[in-house]
């Protein structure tokens, strides 16, 4: 009997140190959760693509993220982490993408689109202008139609 209340309190003493050791592994660096916070805003959910990286609870954001703190434990610059990520997934990561050659359309599609869809509608309320309107005759003789269905 002694040795099983010695085992459950052994037991007992294990579960207390084992908590209290995740306890201090779970408490973040607040500064290494703002460089995180900051990146994160900065980097583009690879799932969701139009969230950010702070803002997204993907599982694969997740562990981007866990991966960052990691390299910001290791001490590498914001900088440094940011190539990273565009080396290993390409300027699509970046939320804001730069601007070069193989970005422009990222910068000026939604531009064009604009000028195309005002250029289509204009075209649209042109050739309407354009449709010759109904004589009086015709409009009296579908009103007197309209009427007969009532």
């Amino acid at each position: 009997m002694r040795i099983v209340i010695l085992a459950a309190a052994l037991l007992c003493a294990a579960a207390v140190a084992f908590a209290q050791s995740s306890e201090e592994v779970a408490k973040p660096d607040p500064a290494v959760e703002a460089r995180l916070r900051v990146l994160g805003e900065e980097l583009r959910c690879l799932v969701c693509q139009n969230q950010t990286l702070a803002d997204s609870s993907a599982p694969l954001a997740q562990d981007l993220r866990n991966e960052i703190r990691q390299m910001i434990a290791q001490g590498r610059s914001d900088d440094e982490i940011r190539e990273y990520l565009v080396q290993r997934y390409g300027d699509f990561v970046l939320y804001r993408p730069p601007w070069k050659p193989t970005t422009l359309l990222l910068w000026l599609g939604p531009f064009l689109l604009l000028v195309l869809g005002a250029f289509v509608f204009v075209r649209i309320v042109r050739a309407r202008r354009r449709q010759p309107q109904p004589s009086a005759e015709e409009r009296g003789r579908v009103e007197a139609l309209l009427a007969k269905d009532d």
